[in-house]
Order: structure tokens, then sequence, then C-alpha cells
């Protein structure tokens, strides 16, 4: 992957106009294409290959989601940086199967964990090895900075792909992401993205009736993701600086992206769907540290807050916080010139009246591999990679802005020269990391009103 992929001067047409369609139409199946049956997998056979590259707690999460679902699944492929987290993965899906077949679930009935030794690979490289594989499709669940590098290997392996949330950490990421999507569309090669509220039918209910107009037009939303944080992986005296930052990956900035980038993402793409899949051309943002300031929680903010404006001057407003004890609050709502709507608990107030979602609740997160293997069964190749970007490129707008301390556009951030990890594609465990701590073990952090984010 370049460390400058190609810049893109006109994104906010030619590149959003698919992501709109696209997000317009809930599940995002408005970019599917048709496959003959069976296509979707070599041979003709009912039976879908997986490889899991990134085998942490996300990626062994989703494993276990695509294993249970209708029809035959195998994993035939696992690829981390770290053996014992290829290891346990590969016990807990031993266990997903064999529980379910004790209990004979019908949906792990068929499924397997088909890995020998010599189809588990460990390393920076093992992604590559695995993309090797006879695999029809690949779970990318790795740390995010290492998303654009995967995706694009998926894509050129010709592998159908589901990829974990989000799908960058900059700008320059965001680029290598549309320039693969685009390269999946023309291979028509399925991509989803662990984006799960377009999967659940009241989200879509909803949000289709504000498309409808049923709170006149949108005039603001808010967006939340207020909890009290994540775990601290501590360091080891054996791990050297890279190894030690990829096992505490959440809290550095060219892996993670922030806890902003990392969870947030989930609501701000609401906060855009609810919009037809539009996104902002600014924003403002503030953001710091309060309690997280110690040495093992590296860089990241524990506080976010952002002012987003659309081209028709509607706001967006967005909370993120990791401080225990405070209000949590994890949601979007919308204001209308007509009513309002809390989009989350999928209810409205609007010109007709009171409204709720009379629909059953779904686990979205399962729902999502549900509707794409059933898709991939029957040939029908749907592509939320547009929609995922424009959210991951919401995310990082709003970290750069709350980073800075400055107004930001849309197109100068993801045009911008700055990139989080140069030469990550040759990246190993004795590879200095582009953050180090200094000599009483602090690392540097964002400082708004001095961090230039655009810079290379």
């Amino acid at each position: 992957m370049s460390d400058h992929p190609s810049k893109l001067h006109l994104p906010r047409r030619e590149f959003l106009q698919g992501a709109s369609a696209a997000a317009a139409g809930g599940m995002l199946l408005g970019a599917s294409a048709k496959l003959a049956r069976g296509a979707a997998h070599p041979g003709g056979s009912d039976e879908i290959k997986v490889a899991v590259i990134g085998c942490g707690g996300r990626g062994t999460g989703a494993a276990c989601e695509a294993l249970e679902t209708k029809g035959p699944v195998t994993v035939v492929a696992m690829a981390d940086a770290f053996a014992d987290n290829l290891d346990r993965c590969r016990q807990q899906l031993n266990d997903k199967v064999a529980q379910g077949k004790a209990e004979n679930n019908p949906l792990l009935i068929d499924s397997k964990v088909d890995c020998p030794p010599e189809r588990r690979f460990v390393g920076f490289d093992a992604y590559k090895q695995a993309l090797e594989t006879d695999a029809d499709l690949v779970i990318l669940a790795t740390p995010p900075g290492f998303r654009p590098l995967h995706f694009a290997a998926a894509v050129d392996a010709g592998k159908h792909i589901f990829a974990e949330k989000p799908l960058a950490v900059d700008g320059a990421g965001v680029r290598a992401i549309m320039d693969a999507n685009q390269r999946a569309k023309d291979k028509n090669l399925m991509v989803a993205i662990g984006l799960q509220r377009h999967h659940d039918p009241r989200y879509v209910e909803t949000i289709q009736r504000i498309h409808d107009g049923a709170i006149g037009d949108v005039l603001a939303t808010r967006v939340y993701w207020n909890s009290d944080g994540v775990w601290v992986r501590n360091r080891k005296p054996e791990y050297t600086e890279m190894e030690y930052q990829m096992r505490n990956w959440y809290y550095f900035n060219w892996l993670c992206g922030d806890h902003y980038t990392e969870q947030h993402i989930h609501n701000l793409d609401v906060g855009n769907w609810i919009r037809g899949g539009k996104h902002p051309v600014r924003c403002v943002a503030m953001g710091g540290r309060q309690v997280r300031t110690g040495k093992d929680t590296g860089q990241i903010f524990d506080h976010f807050a952002a002012e987003f404006t659309y081209d028709d001057d509607s706001k967006m407003f967005s909370q993120a916080r990791h401080i225990p004890g405070c209000w949590s609050e994890v949601g979007e709502a919308a204001h209308g010139s007509r009513g309002t709507a809390d989009v989350s608990r999928f209810r409205m107030v609007g010109h007709e009246g009171r409204w709720r979602s009379k629909l059953p609740g779904v686990q979205a997160w399962h729902q999502e591999h549900h509707d794409l293997f059933a898709a991939l069964r029957r040939g029908d190749i749907y592509n939320e990679g547009d929609n995922g970007a424009v959210a991951t490129m919401t995310a990082v707008l709003g970290v750069m802005a709350a980073y800075s301390g400055k107004e930001l556009t849309w197109d100068e951030v993801l045009n911008s020269d700055h990139v989080a990890a140069p030469g990550i594609e040759g990246y190993a465990f004795d590879t200095t990391p582009p953050v180090t701590p200094n000599a009483d073990g602090y690392y540097p952090v964002p400082m708004p009103g001095k961090t230039d984010v655009l810079k290379a």
C-alpha cells in the first residue's frame, strides 16, 4: 500500500453518490449485483470457506457469528500477529461448534473448523499466507490501522470480505479503502462492513420514516457513545516496543484512531444515514485526557465533543466519553422541522402524532452475518464499502478537529498528506513504531492549538 494513495479532489460527488444510494437502502443492498448460484464460492458447493485475519476478540466474535449462519461454513485458515491470540480463537471456535452440535443447533450442524497447522499463520505477514488459501471470504479484524493494507490485499486476491469497522485511522487510509473498494466492485466481490445497525429492521423502519418526512426536514442530530471505557493490557519485560503497542493497541492512534473512531463510528454512521448517506462538510471539536493520564493509556483522549455541519447547514452534535461514573448513553436522535425522533429507541413524535416501531428486536451483529452468508448463497453481491469509508472519514474528521482545535473541512482532511503509520506494510516486531515514549515512559499526546494534523 502506498503511503500516499492518490488524492481525491471531488470526493463529495463521485465517491458519495454510491454511498448515499446504498445507505438510503438500509441494509446497503442498493449496489447489489447478481451472480449465478454457486459462483460466490468455487466449485458451486454450498460450503463457504472462511479465513480469519485478526484473531482477537472481534475476529473471534465475527467468526463465531459466521459459523452460526444457515448452511455449511468452514473456517479454513487463521492469521494473527500473535500465536496466543490465534490459539485462543481456534479453541473458542472449536468449542462453539462442539456446543452447537451437542445442543443440536441447526445453524451449527454443518459448520466446522478445519485449520491444521499448515493453515495457521503467525506474524505481520500472516495475512498474505491466509489470502493464498482457498478461502472464499475473509474476516478482517486486526487493529484498524492495518485495515487499508489488508483490505486492498484481500481485494487483489479476489476474496469476498467482511471487514470490521473502522476501515482506517487517517485520510490516506480512507483514500486507500476507496480505491480498493472500487476494484472490489469491478471484480463483483462482496464487501460487508461491521456497521450492524443497517441490519436491524427497527433502525431501517425508523430511518425510512424520517426519509419519508415524518419529522419534516432534518435540522439536527445528536449522537453519543458515552461509556466507562475498555480494557488496558500491561507491558511485559520481554515485549519489544512494537509488541507492547500491538498488544495494547487501543491506546495508540496509529493502530486505533482513538475511541472516537473505533466505537463512536456506529453513531456517526447513523447520523449520516438519517441524511440519506450524506456526509458533513466541516467540523469543530474539542477533547482531551481527564482520567487517562498514565503510561499505559498511550495517546488517546478520554472525551470528545464535536459539531459537524452538512452542506445544507444542518448540524450533527456528537459526544464520546470513556470516563467511569458519569452519565452513559449510546444512541442517536434527530430533530426536524415537524417533530423529533429518538432513533436508537425506535420512536418519534411527528406531525402525524406519536409512533413506535413494533418490529421484533434482533441481535444486529448476528443478523449482519445471516444477511451476508444468505446473500452469498443466493449469488446476490452487495457492497457496503463506500458507506464504511464515509462513516470512517466522518470519525477521522472529528478526531482531527479535536486534536488540532481548529475548524477542518472534509476535503482537507481526506486529502491531507498525514499518514499515521508510514511504511506499515514493512513493519515487524523489531521495527520502531511511529510513536515512542519519552525517558519517563509517557507518549506524545495531541495538543489542541499546537498539533498540526494535516502535515505529512
